[in-house]
């Protein structure tokens, strides 16, 4: 079982994935995990992709997409595997195509979980995040116990600058620019199913466990 996770920054694609990688027990692979892991252990392609990140730049889509083919041919890749934030654009698509038919392979699903953006810059600016220990928090759904301070630790909660909606908004606009073609394409393979994130979370999972058929 093969699928790309699609959504917007704050559709809630990533918890989505989690939940299916225990469900099914196969690994959930994110491009930034990939990332961290080859620089950490030194690897040929970690130390390419350093030298991109060192200087603020965009990995290259042919780098990125060697690093997940070498994740995906790794054992525990044999019985399917979740891709969470890759691919991003249509090359990288068909370059993971490409890479996936030399190996005899296709994807199987591309789930897009789908939530307006009115609704996603309510959602991200709600949030609040605990500088000290990392917890997060929502005004609306979890908030905290005492206004603006952490449960966990005491120290204060903010809306960090990646939340605000100006950014939130700038990220919605790359997003639909870039990735939101990725819509049509996997549509045009037959492969495209679309839930709607605007619903409780496990409800979008129950959808999501009913697409995949166990």
């Amino acid at each position: 079982m093969k699928i790309i996770m699609l959504g917007a920054p704050g559709a809630g694609k990533g918890t989505q994935a989690k939940q299916i990688a225990e469900k099914y027990s196969i690994p959930h692979i994110s491009t930034g995990d990939i990332f961290r892991a080859n620089i950490k252990n030194g690897t040929e392609l970690g130390k390419k992709a350093k030298t991109y990140m060192d200087q603020g730049l965009l990995v290259p889509d042919e780098l990125t997409c060697d690093l997940v083919v070498d994740r995906i041919k790794q054992d525990d890749c044999k019985k399917g595997f979740i891709l969470d934030g890759f691919p991003r654009t249509i090359p990288q698509a068909e370059a993971l195509d490409a890479a996936l038919s030399k190996m005899g392979e296709k994807m199987d699903y591309a789930i897009d979980v789908d939530v307006p953006d009115e609704n996603i810059v309510r959602r991200m600016g709600g949030r609040r995040v605990c500088l000290n220990c990392g917890a997060t928090y929502h005004i609306v759904s979890i908030p905290t116990k005492v206004e603006g301070i952490c449960d966990k630790c005491g120290s204060e909660v903010v809306l960090r600058d990646d939340d605000k909606p100006e950014t939130v908004q700038k990220r919605l606009s790359v997003y639909h620019e870039q990735t939101q073609p990725l819509i049509d394409y996997y549509n045009r393979q037959g492969i495209l199913k679309t839930v709607n994130g605007t619903r409780p979370l496990e409800e979008v999972f129950a959808d999501i466990v009913t697409i995949l058929g166990a």
